[in-house]
């Protein structure tokens, strides 16, 4: 995405679906500002060297939760000044910075830091300044598109005062800019870092104080919606803060070592992990016995980070070299540095001669169908909230993220497994399947449940029949 901010300057969004973020790239055609650069920072290279720019500022809007920073790294491969909140403690030399700070970056484009404590004690925003005006802000997890960062990643204790902080930086923010303004969030585009589901793709300040919540509500009905919509957060967040404090180093991309077979059983047999990449249906259709599936096309890292623990050896399975490349790429972001090995090619040439395992795919009309004759496990793997507002009567409900540790508590019989759109339901499926159990993936939506006649309670089931 990219638009223009005036006088010449352009802003350019470097998008990260898998975990949902954006940085950005903003230049005049001669030098050239980054905010929130994600570890693989080769993209942003290859973008500045397509326009032609020097990056000569790198700015960091807080210490990330769900991600670990390219900044440093990214500063010290160009040169740049590093930018981060001088109250930030942090393990590296960087430029500090404060509420109010102007920094020159061209005799174009001027920085302004202003303080919006909310995600975190310490977030800033910075006001891109060009020809005399404010043309757009950079709100990192402060002020999202229809919605706010979440105040409760640095803990629960913590989450009401930064819920009140949050609600100020959003008012102090459609307080000093200008209608016209654009907004550039980091987060919610799928971030687990939006506290709601945040919405388009694209804004400006006048329309966030039309729709987003932090500025049409009162402070106290603001907050208590907010800390009561809530919901689990990736485990592997706790890893984020303190590696981007220490200072990371840019990511190691090199081709991971090639293992065999027997290696594949040996790692399996130690209770590593051996992930499969490939789609979630033909892991279904045939997969070498132990080995977990988390489709790359899908939120790849962040359930697989939310759900290994962490510093567990990982191996890599995929078709080609290049879904192995991809899949590294997305696992450094994270933090998960190194494969152990990989292997690529077909689950046949992994299976070292054993018998390859399978299971079913269904949809929901398939599990109404089967019910009619036969008792089965059903097993929603949503998180709370989802399982709150509907589910299936007499599901077993264990989220995702606890299911690993749970599996002992899913009920004896054919286990059909279901989330919201089936993504979920195959990591789950590939778990009870190397746990020897009979397991049956639900690929479907789960709106698809009621209509095929399966019975529904919840929150949303009772107020429509009301």
């Amino acid at each position: 995405m990219s638009t223009t901010a005036g006088s010449g300057v352009e802003v350019l969004a470097i998008d990260t679906p898998a975990l949902g973020d954006r940085s950005y790239l903003v230049h005049d055609g001669d030098v050239a500002v980054v905010v929130d650069p994600q570890r693989d920072i080769d993209r942003v290279l290859a973008l500045a060297a397509a326009r032609g720019v020097r990056i000569t500022h790198v700015f960091e809007t807080h210490l990330h939760n769900d991600y670990v920073t390219g900044g440093l790294a990214l500063a010290l491969a160009t040169g740049s000044a590093y930018h981060v909140n001088a109250a930030d403690e942090v393990a590296f030399d960087r430029v500090p910075v404060r509420d109010g700070d102007v920094i020159e970056v061209s005799p174009v484009m001027r920085m302004q830091v202003l303080a919006t404590p909310g995600h975190t004690f310490t977030h800033l925003s910075y006001v891109l300044r060009a020809a005399g005006r404010a043309h757009a802000v950079f709100t990192g997890g402060s002020l999202l598109y229809g919605s706010t960062g979440r105040p409760d990643l640095l803990g629960r204790a913590h989450a009401g005062e930064l819920a009140h902080a949050q609600f100020t930086s959003a008012h102090r923010l459609a307080a000093e800019l200008p209608e016209d303004a654009d907004v550039y969030p980091t987060h919610g585009f799928g971030s687990f870092c939006s506290a709601t589901q945040s919405e388009g793709n694209s804004s400006t300040i006048g329309r966030e104080r039309r729709i987003n919540p932090a500025l049409i509500l009162d402070e106290d009905r603001y907050v208590t919606e907010l800390l009561a919509g809530l919901d689990a957060y990736p485990a592997y967040y706790a890893h984020m803060g303190p590696a981007n404090a220490a200072g990371p180093s840019g990511p190691d991309l090199t081709v991971p070592r090639r293992a065999d077979a027997a290696e594949l059983r040996r790692r399996i047999e130690a209770g590593e992990w051996v992930v499969d990449l490939r789609a979630r249906r033909a892991f279904a259709a045939g997969h070498v016995a132990g080995t977990l599936s988390f489709d790359l096309d899908g939120s790849f890292a962040t359930y697989l980070g939310w759900l290994i623990s962490w510093g567990t050896p990982l191996t890599l399975l995929g078709h080609t070299p290049e879904q192995v490349a991809e899949a590294q790429r997305e696992l450094v972001r994270i933090g998960i540095d190194r494969p152990a090995a990989a292997a690529t090619g077909h689950p046949g040439d992994w299976a070292g001669g054993r018998a390859l395992r399978s299971y079913p795919v269904a949809d929901f009309a398939d599990l109404a169908a089967v019910r009619h004759y036969r008792s089965v496990v059903i097993l929603d793997v949503r998180r709370d909230q989802e399982w709150d507002a509907s589910h299936i009567s007499g599901a077993v409900h264990i989220p995702i993220h606890q299911l690993p540790s749970r599996l002992a508590e899913v009920p004896a019989g054919e286990v059909w497994v279901h989330c919201e759109a089936g993504y979920r339901a195959s990591i789950a499926a590939s778990f009870l399947d190397a746990a020897g159990r009979a397991v049956v993936a639900v690929d479907d939506e789960f709106q698809r449940a009621a209509p095929a006649g399966l019975p529904i309670d919840g929150h949303h089931a009772h107020a429509a029949a009301q």
